[in-house]
């Protein structure tokens, strides 16, 4: 289904309120856990695709597990099923899932005494597990990987006999994610310590009944920064988000400050104000901690027609595309001047955008909301715009709740 996106020349967004379902980061580490500790009760989880996906998995009794395009779901799943004792299962997935690297967790887990093989390529899903009791503590692995590899260690954690310490060799890479795991794991009075490059989780095989309740999702907030960054005049409210979020991709309140956007907090309501048109001529952010957003705020870049420079984004490589390449692309296809490396990415400012441009999106839910919010500045077509159901089913009926003329093109 491809859409084309416009609004009207005079628009404005005047005190709309959105409801954003639970963070799909913090819901697969609970439905995890919850896994691990069915005493647990979640409210309000994460509706996306990945998240039912993990939940199916988790629920399910197959042996052949198919997680599709859930890069989450398969690597919190490697380590669930190794210390599952006596449950074998082929851990399978899409063809750009079987193209992602898992070999850093794989070894990892082998180091525990995991019995993993893999049924096709060396260092590639699909990989058959055999769970195991696990006694074995101590591991290392690198620190600029995936945290998503290092989560899935510490969330399997508390159920091993003797816990995990896990040495990170090297520079560490989203380390918010890391203390994300961390702090849901204190909650459930886990103890944990994070100390220079040692991460400690000691084992409890059973903790208090309790209802934990899931922050909306702040990934799934950028595209609304970047919207009222784009617009001549906004307000939009959202809910349910925390000023002192575990989320690291909350960055994106002093960083759309940058960009004219003011954020307030009012209980759980968070609520974006259009307040100038300051801007500055080129903005240089390292974003190591929080890949996730620099597709949405190049995007915004282009149409407020400043610069960027964005470094650390090494791991946009290995999602569910080449995140880089793909910008570079489509870009340079609404007349962008751009360029990328193995972990950054440059944007010239210009104030020419092409219009009624075609935006591949790659099997990548995060390609198309990012360039959604171009639509307040010229027409714009979103191919294969299903692909937001991933993490933000909601997505194309919440645009049209704020005006947007949406149509199957």
């Amino acid at each position: 289904m491809n859409l084309k996106l416009s609004t009207n020349s005079q628009f404005t967004i005047d005190n709309s309120q959105l409801n954003i379902t639970g963070s799909k980061s913090e819901t697969n580490r609970l439905l995890l856990l919850q896994a691990l500790f069915p005493n647990i009760t979640l409210a309000n989880t994460s509706n996306s695709d990945d998240s039912e996906v993990m939940q199916k998995a988790l629920e399910g009794r197959e042996e052949i597990v198919d997680i599709h395009h859930a890069g989450t779901a398969m690597r919190f799943l490697t380590a669930y099923f190794a210390v599952n004792e006596g449950r074998e299962v082929v851990l399978t997935g899409s063809p750009r899932m079987q193209e992602r690297p898992i070999k850093v967790l794989v070894e990892a887990l082998e180091q525990l005494g995991a019995k993993i093989s893999y049924e096709k390529e060396i260092g590639y899903p699909p990989i058959r597990i055999i769970g195991q009791k696990i006694t074995a503590s101590k591991v290392s692995i690198p620190a600029n990987v995936s945290s998503q590899y290092i989560s899935a260690l510490l969330l399997v954690a508390p159920k091993l006999e003797n816990g995990i310490e896990i040495t990170l060799v090297g520079e560490i890479t989203s380390v918010p994610y890391i203390h994300m795991t961390l702090a849901l794991l204190n909650d459930l009075d886990i103890k944990t310590s994070f100390e220079g490059n040692v991460i400690t989780v000691y084992p409890k095989q059973e903790v208090e009944s309790k209802v934990m309740t899931v922050e909306s999702d702040w990934s799934s907030a950028s595209y609304f920064f970047s919207l009222t960054a784009l617009a001549e005049k906004a307000s939009i409210s959202l809910t349910s988000y925390n000023q002192t979020s575990l989320q690291g991709d909350s960055a994106l309140v002093e960083i759309y400050k940058q960009m004219g956007v003011d954020t307030h907090f009012e209980g759980n309501k968070m609520t974006l104000v259009k307040q100038s048109d300051f801007k500055p001529k080129t903005l240089n952010l390292e974003l190591n901690n929080t890949p996730d957003i620099a597709q949405t705020i190049v995007v915004t870049c282009l149409g407020l027609g400043i610069g960027c420079h964005l470094t650390g984004l090494h791991t946009l490589k290995i999602k569910e595309t080449d995140r880089l390449e793909a910008l570079r692309i489509e870009l340079t296809k609404l007349g962008a001047n751009i360029a990328v490396t193995n972990d950054s990415l440059t944007l010239v400012a210009s104030t020419k955008i092409n219009h009624n441009v075609s935006i591949a999106t790659y099997n990548d839910h995060r390609m198309a909301m990012a360039f959604a919010p171009l639509a307040l500045k010229v027409p714009i077509i979103i191919e294969n715009a299903e692909v937001v159901s991933k993490s933000y089913p909601d997505f194309w009926n919440d645009l049209k709740s704020l005006g947007f003329e949406i149509s199957e093109k």
